[in-house]
This record gives structure tokens, sequence and C-alpha cells, in this order.
């Protein structure tokens, strides 16, 4: 009685509390609930998600950039200092803050990324829990670093404020306050939207060797110390139509989500270093030598790497300018959501060219890595970059950065506008096995590839992995087969992620990056890559699919995309509703476990009414025991040795999720039907994929 007479919400509670205690699926469950005539909910796949938010000015039904939609803008001047004995970084710098939002801003809030290694105020370090009883050492490095005096040391912070009506302006100290890696700067007066505020920031903190961050670290070399300087200033959060302000703590996890400005960046390091970074260098006569500067343009004429400092010439004089007094190298870049870069007197350098169009200017191409890196860095890297260059120009957008770096070091794999930390290295005589080759040149594709997503189609990594991390390794699979058409992809086949699929304790793609508690890889790089794989390839087909993929990448090029703006994009763009699609694979942890339950033949002549198309018709039973509505791909064989090669759409489910009957005539005699038999739709169980006729034998 109670399922008769509760409320929807308790009667659904109800249902699910006595499904569950009998051991039953929560996907029975929905089917009971909507069993009979009249069901009082709507709880079809097929029905619209409820998370979507509505569509409006700002974004827009159709996953576009609505007619008011804004976003902030932050510019920065930063002058740096690196002093190598103490491995200590100082700075100042000056931020201009552009509120285009249409609120009023009484304070400004900003992103203290090295708090996470200060003990005095690190949530990542109070919090964390007890040690695994077995740890590799990668791990170890990023999960229990040894102490250190780590964070950011803030000296000052200061306001430019009116000092008469007159209209001059002055600098005023203002009572900031630090909660955890979030920096909140009052305003003497709230900044009004279309106003400007300026803003001045000293900092500096020591540089570590291994860090809870893991991504801005030093390291010794055969040559010396090499650091990749990441996160590595007071960077403004961002303020949106979405969260207001975006003040998710930094716990290393969930990654970055940033404003697009200008850089104009000063770096001090010694004399005898090389640095790469954000941007393009304008000091080149101070900082390079005219043999480099003329290497460099021969370079940039082709695709083939010229060495700018081979490994003979590391650490010898003649690849410093003359002295030996710190060199300031300056960089500028335009309209980039960050800074990085890498200094080190270690660095052998190659570089090259890229085009799209022959009339083009060359798209600077870098590799910088230490003696110690080659001879497979010089082999791979800036090919590899070239490749990404390709595929992702043409699935995405042409490249429109002026240049892109990798630079090798204690980071593995990590990604900042032009630039990208990669590891692999080979052993310490040189040699190195085909798997780590195809390490580089996969966490080249992958990092490099990640200045489309999401350095330039901007998405927020701090709450949604997928938008990056799961876009770029769907490009990534396509980038390896372009590099060699049998290159063994780990990302992107449906049957590499069947394992993940079968987990117990997965969640949802669609959950927020720091509370994924496990198999952070499967579920924020290779459920989403997979799936798109399949959308792309299975359910929409490639044209469409990718000309919606294109709309929503240059549509939401320098802006700042929701995960909606692309489940709608790609709606709009492939003309379909994908509703099913969306709640399966990324709303819920279901799995497809499509099995082939039954396989009946019946004369022709017995169907009343029938015109008959052959002496028998056949009906194939297929269950959905996993939860997931996907297409039905069947291999059907029949006796006289032919198969035939089935394909329906998903809506076979939509009038029963848990069945579906394919019928047909024919003249022959079924022997056998494999469903998924091209292993595309990561079924989880292959044990009921197929069925055998009597005596027909199992080949």
């Amino acid at each position: 009685m109670l399922l008769l007479t509760a409320r929807p919400v308790a009667r659904v509670a109800a249902v699910l509390t006595i499904v569950a205690a009998l051991g039953a699926t929560p996907l029975l469950a929905q089917q009971w609930l909507n069993a009979g005539p009249n069901p009082k909910t709507n709880l079809s796949n097929f029905r619209a998600i409820d998370e979507w938010p509505d569509p409006n000015t700002v974004r827009t039904a159709s996953g576009s950039p609505g007619p008011d939609y804004w976003q902030q803008r932050v510019d920065y001047v930063i002058r740096a200092t690196l002093d190598t004995a103490a491995h200590k970084l100082s700075g100042s710098e000056r931020v201009t803050y552009h509120n285009n939002s249409p609120d009023a801003l009484p304070y400004l809030w900003f992103q203290l990324d090295q708090n996470i290694d200060d003990p005095k105020v690190s949530r990542t370090i109070a919090s964390a829990p007890a040690l695994p009883p077995k740890l590799s050492p990668m791990a170890r490095r990023f999960l229990d670093p040894a102490p250190f005096d780590g964070g950011d040391r803030v000296t000052r912070v200061q306001v430019q404020v009116p000092a008469s009506a007159k209209g001059k302006l002055r600098l005023d100290d203002v009572p900031y306050v630090i909660n955890g890696t979030e920096l909140k700067i009052p305003l003497p007066s709230p900044l009004a939207s279309g106003a400007s505020a300026v803003l001045e920031i000293d900092w500096s903190y020591n540089v570590p060797e291994n860090s809870r961050n893991g991504r801005g670290v030093r390291e010794q070399v055969k040559d010396g110390w090499l650091y990749e300087m990441a996160q590595w200033y007071p960077r403004a959060a961002v303020y949106d139509d979405v969260n207001g302000w975006q003040t998710d703590q930094f716990l290393g996890q969930g990654e970055f989500y940033l404003n697009f400005g200008n850089y104009d960046v000063s770096l001090t390091v010694p004399h005898d270093h090389i640095v790469q970074g954000t941007g393009v260098i304008v000091n080149p006569a101070e900082v390079l030598t005219p043999t480099q500067r003329t290497r460099l343009a021969e370079a940039f004429t082709s695709e083939t790497p010229t060495f700018i400092i081979r490994a003979d010439e590391v650490m010898t004089p003649g690849t410093r300018p003359a002295g030996t007094a710190p060199l300031t190298w300056r960089f500028r870049a335009e309209n980039v959501r960050d800074f990085a870069w890498a200094s080190s007197k270690a660095f052998v350098w190659d570089a090259a060219g890229f085009k799209y169009t022959p009339e083009q200017k060359p798209i600077e191409l870098h590799s910088l890595y230490p003696r110690d890196a080659m001879p497979l860095w010089d082999k791979v890297s800036t090919k590899a970059i070239a490749q990404t260059m390709r595929t992702y120009g043409r699935m995405a957008f042409p490249y429109p950065y002026p240049k892109a770096s990798n630079i090798h070091g204690p980071v593995f794999g990590m990604e900042y506008p032009m630039i990208a930390f990669c590891g692999a290295r080979p052993e310490p005589d040189g040699s190195y096995t085909p798997q780590v080759e195809r390490a580089l040149i996969s966490v080249t594709i992958h990092e490099v590839g990640h200045n489309w997503f999401p350095m330039i189609v901007a998405s927020d990594e701090r709450k949604w992995t997928w938008m990056d991390e799961g876009l770029n390794s769907f490009l990534q699979y396509y980038a390896e087969k372009d590099w060699d058409r049998d290159y063994p992809s780990n990302r992107g086949p449906a049957k590499n992620i069947v394992k993940y699929m079968q987990d117990p304790d997965q969640v949802p793609i669609m959950t927020e990056s720091d509370v994924i508690h496990r198999a952070f890889g499967n579920n924020g790089y290779g459920k989403p890559a997979a799936g798109l794989v399949m959308l792309r390839e299975q359910i929409m087909g490639p044209e469409l699919f990718d000309q919606a993929f294109h709309e929503y990448s240059t549509k939401w090029a320098f802006k700042q995309p929701q995960p909606a703006d692309f489940f709608r994009s790609l709606e709009e763009g492939g003309g379909d509703q994908l509703n099913y699609f969306w709640r399966g694979w990324f709303f819920t942890t279901y799995a497809n476990d499509q099995a082939v339950t039954s396989v009946e033949e019946q004369s022709a002549d017995s169907l009343i009414g029938s015109s008959a198309r052959g002496k028998n018709y056949v009906r194939i039973t297929i269950e959905n025991k996993g939860g997931i509505l996907l297409p039905i791909q069947m291999n059907v064989s029949f006796a006289d040795g032919t198969t035939e090669f089935v394909k329906i759409p998903a809506d076979a489910w939509r009038m029963n999720e848990l069945k579906h009957q394919y019928g047909f005539f024919t003249d022959k005699v079924v022997t056998k039907v494999v469903v998924d038999p091209n292993e595309v739709f990561a079924d989880v169980n292959r044990d009921n994929n197929t069925w055998t006729a009597e005596g027909a034998g199992v080949s």
C-alpha cells in the first residue's frame, strides 16, 4: 500500500529500499517505478537532465555564449628573481583587474597555490589520510614529501585609489586575509561594473624539490639544477556568472580555473641559465648569443629540428653573452590565462617551425632538456609537438599562439599556455625501450594538446576534470593514430575502459575533481575519452560529431564554458537528443552489459497478415543488464557461412529499457549471434554476448 499512496519522492525511496533488499539493480527499480499504464514519475533515461542549468542570455539553449556573456580580464606585470643558492623565488607584480561583470565587487580573491605546502595553512596537509601499505617512489614524492618551509610569504599588498577629485592615484596598504590557498583583498570602495583596479603584491617562496603540488619543483640533474616554475605567483581567482567567486581551495587534485589577460614578465636568473616560458622573448639580444639567434631564425624555416644549443655546448662560455652578472629574460604573452617557465644551465635546446599554410608566419616549436634525456628527447619531442599542431588544429581549431615549448624535468606531465613539462627519460647508458619512447610521444601530445583544452577553451578544472583531461585525451587518441596507424593507445578504445566500468566503487564522471576518490585517471581521462570516441564513431557519426565539436571549440575559444555548454553544443550541432547518453556515461556509474538471451524462429506463413519476405521470421532478444542505454550491434551468422552485421540505434530502448527484440525475415538458418562483436561499447560481461544454436559449435 505504501507504493500506491505515498508521495512521489517517498514512493521512489520505498521502491529503491525494497529493490535493494531483493538484491536487484537500480535499473530494475527504475523499471518497476515506470511499470504500468500510468507511471507516476518519468524516470526514462531519455528524459531531460535536471542537473543542467536553465538557459539564459549569458549561456543559451544552443550551448553558445549569449548576447550578455561576460568574463573578467586580468593583466599582469611581474618582476621576479630566482636565487639558485637558496632555491628561492622572490617577486613583485602589478595587477590590473578589469571588472566586466554586471556586479560591483567589494573585494578580490587571489590564489596562493604554493600554500598547499605550508603546514601552517594547508588543508591538504591537515586532512591527509594515512599512507597506503605500498607506495611507489613517484606517489611517495607527491603524497608524502619531506617537510620543508613551503608556502607563499606575502609581504606587501597595496591597491591604487584616487587621492583627490583631480584623479591622482596613490597606493594604499590593505588588510588582506589569507585562507589556505586563497588570498582575500578588500578594496577601498566597491569596484564598479566596467571599472578597473590596480594592485601590487610582493611575495616569495622556497622552491620545493618534492611537493604536494607536484607541478612546480626543482631537480638536480648531471649538469646542475633544473627549475620548472608553475603556480609561482599570486593569481586572480575567477568571478563568473555560475559561481560568483570560484574560491575552491587548491588541494592538489582539482587543477585550475583562471582569467585571460596580457603578461609582461621579467625573470632574473644566474648568468649561465637558459630560460623558456609562456610568451615570446622580447629582449633576445640581451640573453642570447648571435649564433643562437641565427640558429633560431634558421630553425623556424623547417619542421626538422635544429639544435640551438648542442649537447657539447652545454655550460660552455660560448652559450652565454659576455659577463657573469645575472641576466633578466623578458617575456610577453597576450590573451593567455597563466604563465609558467623553466630555468637551468643544463639545457640542450632544439627548435623547429610549423605552418598550417605556406604564407603563415611559422609557429615556434621548442624542446629543452638536460643531456640526461638524450638520445630520446632530441629524436621525439619537437616532432610530437608538430603532430599535436596538425591533429588538434584539424579537429578543434588552428593553434593561435606564436610558440609551443616542451621542457624535460622532474614533472612528468603538466601544461601551461605555450609551455609543457614532460617526463620519460632514457636509462643512464642512453638506452630506452619502445614503451618509453611511446610514453614521451603520448605525454608530449597530451600536455601540448592542453593548449586547446583548457588553456584556450578555458573550462573550470578545479571542478570538472573531464572537461579538460577527457576532451584532451580524446584528441590525443586521434593524434596518436595520425602518428602511427597501429599506435597502441591506452585511452580512447572502449575495450580499455571495461575494467574500470566493472568497478563497483567508481563515481560518475560528473563528480567534482576533489571528491573523485579513486581511479582518478580512469574517471577524468579514460572514461570520457572512450565515451567521446564511442559517440563520434558509433552514435553521431564522424561527420556530424566533428562539425559539432569544431563549433563548440571555436565558439568557446578564449571563453569559459561549463559542462552543459558542451553537452548542448554537441546536441545542437549533431541534430540529436542525447540525454540517454550523457545520463548513462557521464551522470551515472551504470555499465553496458547487453546479453543475447534467446533466438527464436517462426514460420513466416504462421504470421497472420504477413507478406513473407522469407520462409522464417527470427526474433533475437537482447537484454540490458547494465543500465546504460547504447546502440546495439550484432553479427548474425547463418548456416550457409554468411554473416550479417546489424546496427540498431539506441532508440530501440525507448519503449522498454530492459529488453529489445529484433526481428527479421530470412530464408536462412541462424547459427550464431554475437553482440558488440567489435568491442566498441565497453561491454563489461562478454560471457553473455554470444548465442550459438545447438549443434552448431562455437568458433
